[in-house]
């Protein structure tokens, strides 16, 4: 079995520099997750705000934690004080609530648009319209402890590598949409977070800048 030094090793060499790589460490121990820190590893996502608090007071602070998973307004204030990145941003009423969190913290708090590019009615995420809805209305621009970074999207769970790739070509697209339209002169809009431990490559080519990958360093849970 290889160890998480290996695996850190072996995907370190298969990404192109300048690509992210978030170890989605939910549901593994903070012994492991220090492990991974131990081999240079420093950002981590996270999919529950109780367990995310809790590995945040036991590991080092220089931890980037990044929020990937469904989160509900009532739980953002026990993350605003630390989280560096949200993934999930995919409404108005949850991006009032981070702004209102992050004021009361004195911070501005990243956020990606999570958008909803699967053929599955299970993910979550605004659809194409409804982004450029949302940007279009323009409360956005009223926050100002929210930083919009950027957009998230997940792709089917299919072996169909054809699928894979028009999802991800069609968040690239609405990457490069939405950064002419709105944030021309925003250097902070930069982030495609797409790909998983099973289709990061096709991400990667279709121009993904930050993957999500945990049993590909951790393996089975």
């Amino acid at each position: 079995m290889n160890t998480i030094k290996e695996n850190l090793e072996r995907l370190r060499k298969a990404i192109p520099t300048g690509v992210k790589i978030v170890a989605v460490s939910k549901f593994h121990p903070a012994e492991t997750i220090q492990e991974a820190y131990d081999f240079g590893q420093r950002i981590f996502g996270e999919s529950r705000v109780q367990e995310l608090k809790e590995k945040y007071e036991k590991l080092p602070k220089d931890i980037e934690w990044h929020f990937i998973g469904n989160l509900q307004r009532n739980k953002v204030k026990y993350i605003a004080p630390f989280i560096h990145l949200i993934h999930s941003m995919d409404n108005e009423r949850l991006m009032l609530e981070i702004e209102k969190q992050a004021g009361a913290n004195n911070r501005k708090i990243p956020c990606l648009l999570q958008i909803h590019i699967a053929q599955e009615e299970t993910k979550s995420g605004f659809s194409p319209d409804e982004c450029r809805q949302f940007l279009a209305t323009g409360k956005w621009k009223e926050c100002t402890h929210v930083q919009l970074s950027g957009v998230m999207g997940m792709a089917t769970f299919t072996d169909n590598k054809d699928r894979i790739r028009k999802e991800f070509r069609l968040l690239k697209s609405l990457f490069d949409e939405f950064k002419n339209t709105h944030f021309p002169d925003e250097p902070a809009f930069k982030e495609i977070s797409m790909g998983m431990s099973n289709d990061y490559p096709i991400a990667i080519e279709e121009g993904s800048t930050m993957i999500r990958v945990g049993t590909l360093i951790f393996g089975q849970r």
